[in-house]
Parts: structure tokens; C-alpha cells; sequence
């Protein structure tokens, strides 16, 4: 009977931890990022006033033009454009310094040669570095995707309200929030200040790198040329959209658990060594000067790779 109530006492203190964590976690991050869901263009505007230099400050923030100068890295500027990530110099030596100090201090465990964890931790750091960034991207174009046929329909009400493109695009820029928000914001700005209309919306599609919104400047472009109901066009592209997006849902529904199943198995050899290390320390330290440990440990991480690449291409479609 004391066992039953201790195990009790034990549940209730846990939770009570858990929920003291996820308030915590509501009032200091999730309460923060409400009280800042003014975009960032807004936010400039307040602070200096001047549309000129809101504008050319975004442009700086949204361009890479140190990376675009080299041919060998455009690729890499276009994603860090792409992602949104604003990085200062700190910033990038600690994203590329941290990781390759561990992955140092990993390969030198298990290779014994500083030469060899020099040589591979390296071009890993920058590997990993590149990753955080496609997955930065990744996320600024899902949440950019999310909020675009929102942003749409305020287009086609201003347009429908008798307002021009740009005073629409405006609209947009005022009523919602990052990624969207400053995205057509500086739109609205290029074309305020003369840029002609296909090349503010051609950068746009640029910036973003989503492929929906070449369907956007398509219209845009199209009908700036040859005229036409841009409000009908875009209010069916909005449609288009949204049942794009509930088709996504249904499709990461039904692939949840091969997803799920991708991550177990990929965490599952780690997990095994790190349990195994913490019961017998002395089971993996008695066999690591033996030759065949090397060659098959690059073999079991060939393999996991492989699997990896193979499940991935299982639970992700294009569509």
C-alpha cells in the first residue's frame, strides 16, 4: 500500500514539474514571440521613418553579397538568403567551431590520429553548418507557404476594393506578419521607388525559393502585360493552395509512422552504444586499438546513411 501511494507521489511531482516547464516555457518564449509578431519591416519603420533606408537595410539583411560574388559559393548564398537567417561573424565561427570541436573530439575517440580527426571534422563542421541552414530554409518557406494564401486573399480584397497592385501588396505588408509580411513589403517599397513590377516580384520569388510562388509572379507578370482580372486569377490560385495544403496534411498523416519509425531506427545504434557504455564501460574501451574496428565502424555508418537516404525517400513525395 506505501509502494502504490509513493508511486503516486512520484507521478503527481512529475507532473507537476512537467506543467511548471511547459508554463515557464508559454510565458518566457511563447508569450515573447507574440508580443513580436509585428514584422520586421514595421518594426524598422517605427525606429528610423525613413522608407528609403528601412529598404536598403532589408535589402543588406536579405542578400549575401560577399558569398554571390564567388561562383563556387552562389549555391550557398542563395540558401542563406533563402533561410533568413540574419549571421554576423561570431555567429558563423561559433556554428562552424562547435560542432567541429566535437566532432574532433569524437573522431580522435574512435580513430586515435589527430591527423585523421583534423582531416574529417573539418568538412563535416561545414557540412552540419550547411544542414542547419536547409533546414532554416526549409522552415522559413513551410511557414511562408502557410501564411501565403492568407496574404493573397488580402491582395484580392484590395484589388477588389479598387486599390492598385502595389497599394494591395502594402496591405499585406501591414496586416501580417514575418516571413510574409517583409517579404512583400519590400516589394511594395522596389516598386514605390521605380524598380519596375516583374523584377520586384522575380526578386521576391528569389528570396523565398518557394515553388508556389512562381505561379504568384506568373499571374502578376502576366497580367501586367496583356491585363485581365488579376483578383479572379489569384482568388484561384488562393483555392489552389489551400487544397494544396490539405493535400500535404493527408500525405504527412499517413507517412507519420514510417517517419517515426526512420528516427527510431537511425537513433537506435547510438542510444545502444551510449547504454551500453554507461553498464560496462569497459565493453567497447577493451576492443578499440583492434584493426577491424575502424573500417567497421565507416562501414556501419556507410550503412546507416544508405538506410537513412533509402526510408527518406519512403516517407517524402512530391507532389
Amino acid at each position: 500500500m506505501i509502494f502504490n501511494e509513493l508511486w503516486l507521489i512520484y507521478a503527481l511531482v512529475f507532473g507537476a514539474a512537467l506543467l511548471g516547464v511547459q508554463g515557464a516555457y508559454w510565458v518566457l518564449v511563447k508569450g515573447r514571440q507574440e508580443q513580436t509578431k509585428i514584422n520586421r519591416r514595421l518594426a524598422l519603420t517605427a525606429q528610423l521613418g525613413s522608407p528609403s533606408e528601412v529598404l536598403e537595410i532589408l535589402r543588406k539583411e536579405r542578400s549575401s553579397e560577399l558569398l554571390a560574388s564567388i561562383p563556387a559559393l552562389r549555391g550557398l548564398s542563395t540558401v542563406l538568403v533563402q533561410s533568413g537567417m540574419r549571421l554576423k561573424g561570431l555567429t558563423v565561427v561559433l556554428m562552424l567551431g562547435i560542432p567541429g570541436v566535437l566532432f574532433y573530439l569524437l573522431l580522435k575517440f574512435l580513430f586515435a590520429s589527430d591527423l585523421v580527426a583534423v582531416g574529417l571534422a573539418i568538412p563535416v563542421a561545414f557540412a552540419s553548418f550547411y544542414l542547419l541552414l536547409q533546414r532554416a530554409r526549409r522552415r522559413r518557406i513551410a511557414a511562408f507557404s502557410e501564411q501565403f494564401p492568407d496574404a493573397i486573399d488580402v491582395i484580392v480584397r484590395g484589388l477588389r476594393a479598387g486599390h492598385p497592385f502595389r497599394v494591395a501588396l502594402a496591405l499585406v505588408a501591414r496586416e501580417m506578419p514575418d516571413p510574409v509580411g517583409s517579404e512583400f513589403g519590400i516589394v511594395a517599397d522596389e516598386i514605390t521607388f521605380g524598380l519596375e513590377q516583374h523584377k520586384s516580384v522575380d526578386n521576391l520569388v528569389a528570396r523565398v525559393g518557394m515553388d508556389d510562388l512562381t505561379f504568384f509572379a506568373t499571374a502578376v507578370n502576366i497580367q501586367s502585360e496583356t491585363g485581365g482580372n488579376l483578383a479572379e486569377v489569384l482568388a484561384r490560385l488562393s483555392r489552389l493552395l489551400r487544397n494544396r495544403s490539405k493535400l500535404r496534411l493527408k500525405i504527412r498523416a499517413l507517412s507519420s509512422e514510417g517517419r517515426l519509425s526512420a528516427i527510431a531506427l537511425s537513433a537506435m545504434p547510438f542510444v545502444l552504444f551510449l547504454l551500453i557504455s554507461l553498464l560496462s564501460p569497459d565493453y567497447f574501451t577493451s576492443v578499440q586499438d583492434h584493426p577491424l574496428i575502424p573500417p567497421a565502424i565507416a562501414l556501419g555508418l556507410l550503412m546507416l546513411l544508405i538506410g537513412n537516404f533509402v526510408m527518406y525517400r519512403m516517407v517524402n513525395f512530391k507532389f
